[in-house]
């Protein structure tokens, strides 16, 4: 008799335990970067387009990330600059129209993986790259009336191991700094 008590509980407990999909609030979500100009100061960016999405467990800890970020919405606040940085000596958005980050959580306490680590693709070149997660938090979303999660992570990684190396023989360090900040509300 008590182990039929039992059967609630455990479908209960299996059914808090699933994998959530989420989809990428592209209105809430911009990966930004800053990158070494001559050693002289450091010149920070956001994308304005992204897609993607994201499976979590919040009682394993366990997931994985897709990001989709459109070059094409780079923006330094400098439309000059945006401008070279789309174009063929760069970016080179016809070739290349998107970056992408890939990865899986891992480090879980509590639910709350640590870091997601995973591959980075840029200018046609996939590169594994690590990001520290510093915050997530799920909750309600009060207007969808379904799960929401939102999140910061950053990494780092050097552009001439993407084959984008202007300015090296200049000074300009090739380290770049990426930060992913993102919220994502759970499918229908």
């Amino acid at each position: 008799m008590k182990s039929l008590l039992l059967v609630p509980a455990l479908l209960a407990f299996a059914a808090q335990a699933a994998p959530v999909t989420y989809e990428i609030d592209p209105a809430h979500t911009y990966p930004s970067f800053e990158a070494d100009h001559m050693g002289m100061s450091y010149w920070r960016g956001k994308l304005n387009k992204n897609t993607g999405t994201i499976v979590y467990d919040k009682v394993t800890g366990a997931g994985s990330v897709d990001v989709k970020m459109d070059l094409a919405s780079i923006d330094f606040g400098l439309d000059a600059m945006n401008t070279w940085a789309t174009g063929k000596e760069f970016f080179n958005v016809e070739k290349n129209p998107s970056a992408t980050f890939k990865g899986h959580f891992d480090g879980a306490k509590a639910g709350v993986p640590s870091q997601v680590v995973g591959e980075l693709t840029l200018n046609g070149k996939t590169r594994p790259m690590t990001l520290a997660i510093h915050q997530l938090k799920c909750m309600s979303h009060p207007m969808y009336k379904r799960d929401y999660c939102g999140a910061d992570a950053s990494g780092s990684f050097k552009r001439d191991e993407f084959g984008l190396d202007a300015g090296k023989d200049w000074g300009f360090k090739m380290d770049v700094n990426l930060r992913i900040q993102v919220e994502a509300v759970a499918k229908e």
